[in-house]
């Protein structure tokens, strides 16, 4: 566990130096173009990688992502368009905040429906336990009588 902590720090440290370089590496005509970039990079998923941005992904598709934005918002597209874009090449996956719709209201809604359901269940079960314990005046009287000749 001690070596594991000092690894990970510097493979962060290395993933924050390739981003770092990537921006630096690229020319920009204002700092709000460099700002939207970095911003774009980290908030595209890399296909590839699965939950990894294209800022921290050395894949080659992720380096491909990189430079499509790039060229991109060099051409005068702004952030969403560039967004759009990348969702409608590799779909809904590749943005990290994909839009609501009827196909993730499935992810949203599922489990507080499954959740509905259990509770549902749950009680359903109990309510027929209840209504199985409950004895009719003969099972009573037999239960009564029973009892009385156990106590003898």
């Amino acid at each position: 566990m001690s070596r594991l902590l000092p690894m990970l720090f510097l493979l962060s440290a290395f993933a924050f130096s390739v981003v770092a370089q990537d921006a630096t590496q690229r020319s920009f005509d204002n700092e709000q173009q460099r700002e939207v970039y970095q911003q774009l990079i980290k908030e595209l998923r890399c296909p590839k990688c699965q939950n990894q941005n294209i800022a921290d992904s050395n894949a080659p598709l992720a380096e491909d992502m990189r430079d499509k934005s790039y060229e991109m918002l060099k051409a005068g597209k702004s952030k969403q368009e560039i967004i759009d874009f990348m969702v409608e090449r590799y779909g809904n996956f590749v943005h990290y905040k994909p839009p609501f719709t009827a196909a993730t209201a499935v992810l949203w809604f599922g489990p507080v429906v499954i959740l509905i359901i259990g509770i549902g269940v749950a009680v359903l079960l109990t309510r027929k336990k209840k209504e199985q314990t409950a004895l009719t005046p003969e099972e009573r009287a037999q239960l009564e009588q029973l009892r009385k000749n156990d106590n003898d």
